[in-house]
């Protein structure tokens, strides 16, 4: 167990910035840590997978690879799962649940081919296990086994994880399409919000939703383990030791920052709807980071600076497959009935999940009337301001007319994205360049 091949996967865009953390957390580099699309693969411990599942915020979920090998048909499927070693991870008492992605396969069916697989996972035990068989649950299964055929090769891995990592465990209340916690901390991370030694500066979200920009970066700022409120599928499995586990989630426990009393809050949200802020309220109060969170409701398009101290603005404004308007340009179609919503939702895992393309509505063609009042807004109130938006609109600076000083490449989910930044000035910036002002910066697939 101390050299096993694990596969994070994460969000298309991110893979490089979760490299940097699994590197920040485990100390692996070189070959022991691979950039690959999609995620990132590590030659690293049992112990390291489990404190990957408890502190990663970016990865979706932490994978073991148990096999690879070229095949041809789903009888080759069938003999690359009847050669791994079930037995040594779970008992046939538990349930299974075998998931199925490919790449340019030249299988017919998904679905014969992971039949296939979990026949043969439930054949070696029967052999082993004098006749019994794991039980198949496709809903709640204590053992999800995920496979993944490209044109000629099958690779095969047991989930760590269980549910997604995106669920940290706080979020009970939330709106219709919520932001999920692992593309906020992409945001977060991509900003450079929390980079280096010195004090974190103010980060504002105007357009807070149930809070999960703020939330994550709350926990950032107190160094809460993402992971601390869940529980993980590795503890049901046979190498599992809970003293071990006690003493990693110890360690974690010990090492969060807690608010000096009376500290002046660092990170602020708003919502123009109020039952949003009440949400994101009860949220961060579960997450533990009540005390460093100032939400209030308000427009977006009229709410001033939190700080005398300019700081990072940071957001993922309401869209569809288009973009959608909130605040005051958005109040006429609001009331005619469109939905006003806060955080954003993004597909499950690229790899290893089904994706889900379904997305709100837009409310106007492509929300530029909110764009360019939010634009004026900000160069006459938040001069010294760092502002970055998440938007699948690659035609936003010129919307806004303002001149991006970077943009990130980020997937959400299916949506194509850009993290564009902004370096507010008062009046117009279009003819300016904030320092250090650089091109597209790949993070991508392949970078």
């Amino acid at each position: 167990m101390n050299q096993l091949q694990i596969f994070l996967p994460c969000a298309a865009g991110v893979e490089d910035l979760l490299a940097h953390e699994v590197h920040d957390l485990t100390g692996l580099m070189g070959e022991d840590l691979l950039t690959r699309r999609g995620g990132v693969m590590a030659r690293a411990s049992w112990r390291d997978a489990m404190r990957l599942n408890l502190h990663s915020r970016l990865a979706q979920r932490v994978l073991v690879q148990l096999s690879y090998s070229e095949y041809r048909s789903e009888q080759d499927l069938y003999r690359a799962a009847s050669d791994v070693a079930w037995e040594i991870w779970f008992t046939p008492k538990q349930s299974i649940k075998v998931e199925v992605t490919a790449q340019h396969s030249p299988l017919t069916s998904l679905n014969f081919a992971g039949l296939k697989i979990k026949d043969a996972v439930c054949d070696r035990f029967r052999d082993k296990a004098h006749g019994v068989r794991p039980d198949v649950n496709t809903q709640w299964p204590d053992v999800r086994i995920y496979a993944h055929l490209t044109t000629d090769t099958c690779s095969l891995y047991i989930d760590t994880s269980g549910e997604p990592l995106f669920k940290r465990g706080w979020r009970e209340d939330k709106g219709e399409a919520p932001l999920k916690e692992t593309l906020a901390a992409a945001m977060i991370a991509a900003s450079g919000w929390a980079d280096g030694d010195d004090d974190l500066l103010p980060l504002y979200d105007p357009c807070c939703g149930s809070g999960t920009i703020a939330i994550e970066a709350a926990q950032i700022a107190c160094n809460i383990a993402p992971g601390s409120l869940r529980r993980f599928a590795f503890e049901k499995y046979i190498p599992f030791q809970q003293h071990v586990w006690d003493a990693i989630k110890a360690d974690a426990a010990a090492a969060v920052v807690k608010p000096e009393p009376g500290q002046k809050a660092l990170i602020y949200g708003s919502d123009v709807a109020h039952r949003m802020v009440d949400f994101a309220q009860r949220n961060a109060e579960r997450a533990g980071v009540a005390d460093v969170i100032e939400f209030r409701g308000g427009d977006a398009l009229q709410r001033m600076p939190p700080t005398d101290i300019p700081g990072v603005l940071l957001l993922n404004p309401p869209y569809g497959d288009r973009i959608a308007v909130a605040g005051v340009s958005g109040a006429g179609a609001r009331r005619s009935g469109a939905p006003n919503r806060g955080d954003r939702n993004d597909a499950p895992l690229p790899d290893y999940e089904a994706q889900s393309g379904a997305r709100e509505e837009a409310v106007t063609e492509d929300g530029g009337e909110f764009f360019s009042q939010l634009a004026t807004h900000w160069k006459k109130n938040f001069s010294g301001w760092t502002g970055w938006i998440l938007t699948p609109d690659l035609k936003l600076p010129s919307k806004m007319r303002l001149k991006e000083s970077r943009r990130v490449p980020m997937w959400n989910g299916p949506i194509e994205c850009r993290m564009f930044r902004f370096d507010m000035i008062k009046g117009t910036a279009r003819d300016k360049k904030s320092p250090g002002g650089e091109p597209e910066v790949k993070l991508g697939p392949g970078q």
